[in-house]
């Protein structure tokens, strides 16, 4: 008989592409993926992944298995869809898959609010830019900068942000406009808006400093090490920090929240939802 925790982590290979991001999904180590993997692909006599150094590539033979497993772990989260529910009315734990900065600015508030109202309902808020799956129910709710574009889900727009160009006072004082340096996400991710309007506004000036976090980010700029675009409800009431160019638009991002359609009339999800709407 396979050990379904061997086809849940070589499931988890084919997802991501990679050990550390297989590891990283289940939360073990990578050794274990490997070994797991190994292990399946001797009991089933299928080379399911082909090695390479470092790098997988998973085998046409992988390819059909990891698509039957795709078709089970669906099959599984509508059951657990299912089951949540009919849960208790108010007592449930609700988990929220929203970017870090926008959980800690615009979140926090409501959620205690909510939980004073609700107190069976036991919420959990993971702080990520990924998009969580809420078909395998990696989060009951997701937060997004923009609508999520594929699925069986139910969207709402919840508001909007707008993003601007941010800078020290003392840095702006003492640095020409020709002479801005910017601070950055990393270059994977050129391809988010802001990042892109970003790196249009560079005009042959660089970018000193990266950050992987909005929060890093600005500790950057609250230490005058240049100019970057952070969304107002970061910079609103931060002392020090002003809009580095008044004249220039800003980026403006709807913000959406979106649950999975079978789960949306649970009625500890539809608490939460009411709650992260007030927001």
């Amino acid at each position: 008989m396979t050990d379904w925790e061997d086809l849940r982590h070589f499931a988890a290979l084919s997802e991501t592409g990679s050990l550390s991001g297989a590891a990283r999904l289940i939360g073990v180590e990578h050794a274990t993926v490997a070994r797991r993997v190994a292990r399946l692909e001797a009991q089933t006599g299928l080379k399911l992944v082909d090695r390479r150094g470092r790098r997988f590539r998973i085998t046409a033979e992988g390819e059909k298995i990891a698509g039957i497993l795709c078709a089970m772990q669906e099959a599984a989260a509508a059951v657990e869809r299912a089951k949540a529910g009919r849960q208790s009315p108010l007592v449930a734990d609700v988990t929220i898959s929203a970017p870090p900065a926008y959980a800690t600015a615009r979140l926090a508030q409501p959620l205690a609010d909510l939980r004073r109202q609700h107190p069976g309902i036991r919420v959990r808020v993971i702080g990520e830019t990924r998009q969580a799956s809420l078909n395998r129910r990696e989060a009951d709710i997701a937060v997004r900068l923009s609508r999520p574009p594929v699925g069986d889900l139910t969207c709402v727009k919840i508001g909007e942000s707008q993003f601007r160009l941010y800078a020290s006072i003392s840095y702006l004082e003492a640095t020409p406009i020709d002479a801005w340096q910017f601070v950055a996400y990393d270059e994977a991710l050129d391809a988010a808006p802001q990042q892109a309007r970003l790196l249009s506004l560079l005009k042959g000036r660089t970018i000193g400093l990266r950050a992987s976090t909005l929060e890093m980010q600005m500790a950057f700029l609250l230490a005058h090490g240049g100019v970057g675009m952070l969304p107002d409800f970061m910079a609103d009431g931060q002392d020090g920090l002003i809009v580095a160019d008044p004249d220039e638009p800003p980026l403006t991002r709807e913000v959406w929240m979106a649950v999975h359609t079978d789960m949306k009339d649970a009625p500890p999800i539809r608490a939460v939802m009411d709650g992260v709407a007030q927001n």
